[in-house]
């Protein structure tokens, strides 16, 4: 073993998964750098480090110093001290102030600012106010350093470290020592597999009951995560068993802790479908226990009793509508819009203003929107109130857009604030002031917002929930829309009639053809649907950067930032996370202007285009909202991102929020439409590939289509018509006699 000291210059590549780094080292008392490789988890640039190791010659890279261990020294030189300081790791510290601090103090500086911090005042520029936030950055640093080290003695990514303090603080060891467990329920992005692998280091027991406890809770959370309410007891067991490598008595004994701290709910008896059998297709119905997480359990219970109540509620606001004189309503509506309706949106209409819950569903330019605008104009006439909602902030752009009228986001709607968890400020006590509350894009409603929902609308109120129900469900548990047609609760009206198709136009003619099970037509004619055909993922990856960057720009005029790239996995050549750093690298490169911040495996840049990948609600921006980088001040250590024409600001301390978002999953781009969308689809991405997920991408898109794959893989989706079934009671709730 060798040992080489120095000072990390620059990251070149970093694995958060693994650790492995690719980074320049200038070494104690030279002038140049050499470059160090090897699992060098948590390093930062700027650091002093001292590695232990071996020089190896690589084939393709030359001579470079192979990383076996290594641990951070604070810099012992004036040069050292400089760049420690001005790598933008402590907050409040640039490199001109860092050149103005250790001029001041020399080689004292680490001790002044550790031990009086206070003297950092007689340094030019820095006042009380920036001395004060570099006490406090240091001594967060100090913190995170020493978590991080504690978990480098276990093994786990001191990338977690960051993490862990931001939510426990000083007590982060602590908490780590003594219920390890705990990360798994409080920490964004630490799972039971993190958590179970400190606490096994620590020495806890695969049989005990705090471990069998948290991993059936890690099961029920990742089935939530896939879309199910409850887990049949018998899967649940199962399952568990295999993570935790105990016997199925002991999970049982899990679920019954479980069930005692009131942490999940297990009905008796609940009769539920476990498959069809090949007997005339004849659903097998058994008698099964199912498992809630309890706020699951609550959110079913409640969107069923909820939806009852507003059906079959004595009270009726619009009561005007019972009797109408509907022939005279749309002859007037059609004067004064010229919006002249079939009769098949007639009914659509009347059903929306004299049931209290209907569903209106669709494919794309059959109309929905002109009878919304209709919906909207009666209601004006008649001097009735409503709200107009969507899931995400860009389908409510969008229904503004589409009916001239205001469109707010569910969360907004229901004025949700944060402070340290969320309130809903509408609910059953203070309720929406409104006759009716319309909801685009509903497909994409989980089990638990829509609980929210239904609390807020009063008694005699209707509620109109607009959707594509053959879309992909919505990435939270439940799958809402579709259960509430099939209980045959609410008044649903399916519209299939095609309007809204231009001549030259394959978009909406192929995203029908699809829904319908036939493959897409790739005509010579077509403008603007068209197939870029590949069997390679690579040269997939290498096609989608060169049609975003110069062939659909130049073709169609598009500018790179209106294409959006859209893939049905995140792993693989083709896959979401290498497009967007190649995308980055090709339309995002770095500059001497552009300061960026590198988090884990991947850098964020000024000018990137970023997605929020999970709801906070103190500041307003919630899961799949897409912005750009407008200020990265490492410095000051914020991130500025334009969502939508609103600036939110992030600390560096929240890492996890964002990802890129050049390339996202279809799942992810619900509710959203684009000018362009490039789809790459191939056989190797044959476990996701369904009928309804083409068909959503496709419906994405505005004015051009592009798919870069092979007709396999279109012929794979298109055949696969099986709706991924999500365990749910809901619609069986929602049937008379419940």
């Amino acid at each position: 073993m060798q040992t080489l000291k120095g000072i990390i210059e620059r990251i070149t590549f970093h694995s958060e998964e693994d650790g492995y780094t690719v980074a320049q080292l200038t070494p104690e008392g030279k002038e140049y750098t050499v470059p160090v490789v090897g699992n060098m988890l948590g390093i930062n640039v700027g650091e002093s480090v001292e590695l232990s190791g071996e020089w190896t010659t690589h084939p393709q890279y030359g001579r470079q110093f192979r990383v076996e261990s290594f641990r951070t020294v604070l810099p012992a030189t004036i040069a050292g001290i400089r760049k420690y300081l001005g790598s933008g790791l402590i907050k409040g510290i640039g490199p001109v102030t860092a050149q103005r601090i250790v001029r001041r103090f020399g080689l004292d500086t680490l001790r002044i600012i550790e031990e009086e911090p206070q003297r950092l005042k007689e340094v030019l520029g820095v006042g009380p106010k920036r001395a004060a936030m570099i006490e406090r950055a240091w001594a967060e640093q100090r913190q995170i350093k020493e978590v991080m080290l504690f978990l480098q003695a276990h093994d786990v990514s001191t990338a977690l470290a960051v993490k862990i303090y931001k939510q426990y603080g000083d007590a982060a060891i602590s908490v780590v020592k003594n219920d390890p467990y705990r990360l798994a329920r409080d920490v964004y992005g630490i799972g039971f597999l993190t958590a179970d692998k400190i606490a096994r280091k620590l020495g806890i027991p695969a049989d005990a009951p705090e471990r069998v406890a948290a991993g059936v809770s890690y099961v029920l959370s990742q089935k939530a995560d896939e879309g199910h309410v409850y887990v049949p007891q018998r899967e649940l067991v199962r399952e568990s068993a295999k993570i935790l490598d105990v016997p199925p008595e002991l999970v049982e004994q899990g679920i019954e802790m479980l069930r005692a701290d009131e942490r999940v709910h297990v009905e008796e008896g609940l009769r539920v479908a476990e498959g069809r059998s090949q007997v005339a297709g004849r659903i097998q119905v058994a008698e099964e226990r199912p498992v809630y997480l309890v706020p699951f359990y609550y959110g079913e219970i409640g969107v069923a009793g909820r939806l009852k109540r507003l059906i079959e509620a004595s009270e009726e606001r619009l009561f005007a509508f019972q009797q109408f004189d509907w022939p005279q309503g749309f002859a007037a509506v059609q004067q004064k819009t010229r919006l002249r309706l079939t009769p098949e949106q007639q009914e659509a209409v009347r059903t929306a203003l004299t049931q209290r819950v209907t569903v209106l569903t669709g494919g794309p330019g059959t109309g929905k929107t002109t009878c919304l605008q209709t919906v909207i104009r009666l209601l004006e006439a008649a001097g009735r109130r409503y709200a107009l909602a969507a899931p995400t902030g860009r389908a409510a752009k969008r229904l503004s857009e589409a009916t001239g009228r205001p469109a707010r986001t569910v969360h907004r709607l229901l004025e949700v604030t944060g402070g340290g968890g969320f309130q809903f400020g509408r609910n059953e006590e203070n309720p929406l002031e409104v006759d009716m509350v319309v909801v685009d894009e509903a497909s994409m409603l989980d089990l638990l917002l829509t609980n929210h929902l239904l609390k807020a609308i009063p008694p005699g109120a209707h509620l109109l929930l607009v959707g594509d129900v053959d879309q992909l469900p919505s990435v939270g548990a439940g799958d809402v829309l579709r259960d509430v047609i099939e209980s045959g609760a609410a008044a649903v009206v399916r519209l299939t009639t095609i309007f809204r198709q231009p001549e030259h136009s394959y978009i909406v003619r192929n995203a029908h053809r699809i829904n319908q099970g036939q493959l897409p037509l790739f005509a010579k004619e077509a403008s603007d649907f068209f197939l870029f055909k590949t069997d390679d993922p690579e040269q997939a990856a290498e096609l989608v950067v060169e049609l975003v960057q110069t062939r659909i720009p130049r073709r169609f005029g598009f500018r790179p930032d209106e294409i959006q790239v859209l893939s049905p996995m995140y792993r693989g050549a083709a896959g979401v996370s290498n497009l967007n750093r190649r995308l980055q690298e090709t339309l995002n490169p770095p500059a001497e202007h552009k300061p960026e911040r590198r988090v884990g495996g991947s850098v964020f840049r000024l000018g990137d285009r970023v997605m929020q990948v999970r709801n906070n609600y103190d500041k307003e921006v919630y899961n799949g909202d897409l912005g750009r980088i407008v200020r990265l001040d490492p410095i000051e250590q914020r991130v500025v991102v334009d969502m939508e024409g609103r600036r939110v600001e992030y600390d560096f301390l929240e890492p996890d929020e964002l990802v890129h978002a050049f390339a996202i999953s279809i799942h992810k781009s619900q509710g959203s439409e684009y000018r362009a969308v490039v789809i790459t689809l191939l056989p190797t991405h044959y476990v996701m590939l369904q009928r309804n997920l083409l068909y959503t991408a496709v419906t994405r898109a505005q004015e051009l289509v592009v798919i870069v794959g092979n007709m396999r893989a279109i012929a794979m989706a298109v055949g696969n018509d099986k709706v991924a079934e999500r365990h749910s009671a809901l619609a069986e709730r929602l049937r008379p006699g419940w």
